[in-house]
């Protein structure tokens, strides 16, 4: 008597197919999980852009006129454009800052938003 041993073709093509679908998924879980790395990192980059701006006229004690301005700026090798606009706010000594921060060449996608305040600093 003569016993067969292995696979017959439908075993092997039904295993291959299996794994297929497996593979087809976790290379989709980490293709996802990459994107979100990638906009993790741009949106941190971003909200110290912001931070940046705000801590930096801390530390030379501007009090910023009311308006608009803004900038660009490279950081962690990447170009980042902010637009800063300044307001008043019910006491006259605190500025209302509210800065926007943008990857360049998307004027619509906000990466990172900060609201801070800024006092005016007597220096004798």
């Amino acid at each position: 008597m003569m016993r067969n041993r292995g696979f017959t073709l439908v075993e092997v093509l039904v295993a291959l197919a299996i794994l297929a679908i497996a593979l087809a998924a976790a290379l989709r879980a980490a293709s996802s999980s990459t994107d979100a790395a990638l906009t993790l990192r741009s949106r941190t980059l971003a909200s110290w852009v912001a931070q940046n701006q705000v801590n930096e006229m801390r530390a030379r004690r501007v009090f910023p006129d009311i308006g608009r301005s803004e900038g660009q700026v490279e950081q962690g090798g990447e170009r980042l454009r902010w637009q800063m606009e300044v307001g008043a706010s019910p006491n006259r000594s605190f500025r209302r800052i509210e800065i926007k921060v943008y990857a360049e060449g998307t004027p619509d996608y906000v990466l990172a938003t900060l609201v801070s305040y800024l006092a005016r600093v007597n220096v004798q």
